[in-house]
């Protein structure tokens, strides 16, 4: 039997080494899933994993791509299904990831004629994708995911092949005659070594060489460089801060890394860039200009692969476009080392001051629960090697402070997005691409309301598979959404809005131990860390949940007036759990105060 155009394409794929798909199922694309019903059938190593709705599939492709930095491939029905990725894709977008989604459509002789489900793809993808493309005729095919493949990873992007549904079943073209109007691609990319001019890093050392109080904030482009990130500043004596999406970036025990910067961040991070006279930024796109120096308070050097990053965020004096290893190897011999350890002993005498802190604000009483010790007892049990990964929302606020990686160690979130919803399918997908390895997800309720409950169908059905079972979700069970209803009061000067604001109960550990996973409750500041023990030495997969007090508040690193008078309206306003707020927020104002 003649291979048809679905064959070819998957064959492609994995002639890319793409052996893994996330993806759900419809008549749309019901020749590609036939063709790899066929391709399971030869023994051909190409995976389908079936989530629950295809925005996880996006989500997961995503941090497949995140965690391996290998291309993650997704794929939709078409219509709904297609629509339906969108969020994910955008998530990819933004954290620069590269992503393939195949998406199916209307067969090519019903398009323009309103038929059902019918949606103008290109459109519709035109804003996500870095390449769009729809086949019309099976001799694109190769050329389309040649093409596709090739500008997701050298733009670290996404890229969309829409393949009609009468196209899929058609006959592949194997070889192209060569003559006029054809396309003879090929597959493979190699990522360059991208490394500045010699001029440019000598006047990047001449000004980092002139700091006397120098500040260095890292990114996600810093992962894969930490041995450098450290030499540079150990020669410069400089305090380093970490970008959300470099949070694996350094170690947190280095005792001149002041973590988290933002307003998930740290108060020796925003010492660190209100102090400093020099900034060198390494692969970052941190987005708030308050927590930078002031203008005209700090000479800069950036480092970033995009050359548009650069002096985007502070304007910087140089600016190097290069990979940050091999650019951080380049700048180091021009350094010269800072036999003065002033602002170094000071950076570090703050970061020691600060895990006290937090470590202060985690063992204070809350009603039940305080989540800030929820965190900090996972912190030491955390597993070598462990994948970390985070929802947005309060979550996210302790994961970034109370979390120390170690050497080894990964973790991710959706960073420049910042969307609900990411955190356990990005856990799957980890947990597919690494399956000899321990997966941690730390997700609110509102997260787990929104699509973690139905994902955790997923790993019901998958979990046998893996090499090592240990995959855990950490739930925060407030009844709030309490990032929002912080920042309503904070920014707004409102009080909490109980229509919006309050969640409904719902048995997480129940509902966990009813599908054939470990279902964990505390409720109590003793059972927190035996709990995460009983977790860790699961034989399965866990749900861990805890009931714990939204009226904890995720303290900025820094009050500003305008929200002190935001606070106090809020207060004033009748919030419904003002008395709370005040003795939460008091208790961990004063034990943060220096």
């Amino acid at each position: 039997m003649a291979d048809t155009v679905s064959d070819f394409l998957l064959r492609r794929l994995r002639t890319w080494g793409v052996r893994r798909i996330y993806g759900y199922p419809g008549d749309g694309i019901n020749g590609l899933m036939s063709a790899l019903q066929k391709a399971q059938g030869r023994g051909e190593e190409l995976e389908f994993v079936q989530v629950r709705h295809e925005e996880m599939a996006a989500f997961m492709a995503c941090a497949h791509a995140k965690f391996t930095g290998e291309i993650g491939v997704c794929m939709a029905t078409s219509g709904p299904g297609a629509i339906h990725l969108l969020n994910g894709l955008y998530d990819a977008k933004l954290d620069h990831q590269p992503v393939m989604a195949i998406v199916g459509q209307s067969a090519r002789a019903v398009l323009g004629g309103a038929f059902q489900q019918e949606v103008d793809l290109q459109v519709l993808f035109q804003d996500v994708g870095e390449f769009v493309e729809t086949a019309t005729s099976p001799a694109q095919v190769r050329h389309l995911v040649d093409r596709g493949m090739r500008i997701a990873l050298a733009e670290r992007s996404v890229s969309c092949i829409i393949v009609p549904k009468d196209l899929q079943e058609l006959e592949a073209v194997k070889e192209l005659p060569k003559k006029h109007d054809t396309i003879h691609s090929g597959a493979g990319y190699s990522a360059p070594r991208v490394i500045p001019e010699e001029r440019d890093l000598d006047r990047a050392a001449e000004v980092l060489n002139a700091g006397r109080r120098v500040a260095m904030l890292v990114g996600a482009g810093a992962l894969r460089a930490s041995a450098e990130v450290i030499k540079v500043a150990e020669a410069l004596g400089a305090g380093v801060a970490k970008a959300l999406l470099g949070k694996a970036a350094l170690p947190d025990d280095l005792p001149f890394v002041t973590g988290a910067i933002g307003l998930l961040g740290t108060r020796p991070s925003w010492d660190l860039m209100a102090d400093c006279d020099t900034l060198l930024m390494v692969g970052s796109s941190f987005p708030y200009p308050e927590f930078l120096p002031d203008e005209g308070q700090a000479r800069g050097v950036q480092i970033d692969i995009d050359p548009k990053m650069l002096s985007l965020r502070y304007p910087m004096e140089v600016g190097l476009v290069g990979d940050a290893r091999a650019t951080l190897a380049a700048l180091l011999p021009r350094l010269k080392v800072k036999t003065d350890r002033a602002w170094r002993q000071k950076i570090e005498r703050r970061i020691g001051e600060w895990w006290k802190t937090l470590e202060s604000r985690a063992m204070k009483d809350a009603h039940p629960l305080n989540p800030q010790r929820v965190f900090w007892e996972l912190s030491p049990r955390l597993p070598d090697r462990v994948i970390i990964t985070s929802d947005s929302g309060t979550a996210a606020n302790w994961f970034a402070r109370d979390l120390k990686i170690r050497p080894g160690m990964a973790c991710s979130l959706s960073g420049n997005l910042a969307t609900m919803g990411p955190g356990v399918p990005y856990a799957i997908a980890a947990k597919f691409a690494h399956p000899d390895r321990p997966v941690i997800a730390l997700v609110g309720d509102g997260a787990m309301q929104m699509n973690g409950n139905g994902e955790l169908v997923t790993v019901a059905k998958y979990w046998p598979h893996w090499k090592n079972k240990q995959l855990i979700v950490l739930v925060l069970n407030n009844r709030d959404l309490s990032q929002v209803t912080w920042e309503m009061r904070a920014m707004e000067g409102n009080p909490k809005y109980e229509a919006s604001q309050d969640l409904p109960d719902f048995p997480y550990a129940k509902y966990a131990e009813s599908i054939g996973l470990r279902g964990i409750r505390v409720d109590s500041p003793e059972g927190v860390g035996k709990a995460w023990e009983a977790a860790l030495a699961a034989d399965r997969p866990v749900v861990l949940e805890a009931v714990t007090d939204p009226e904890v508040p995720p303290m900025p690193p820094h009050i500003t007036l305008e929200q002190a008078k935001a606070y106090g309206l809020a207060v004033l306003k009748g919030d419904p759990e003002s008395r709370a707020m005040i003795r939460q927020t008091f208790r961990d104002f004063i034990s943060g105060a220096h």
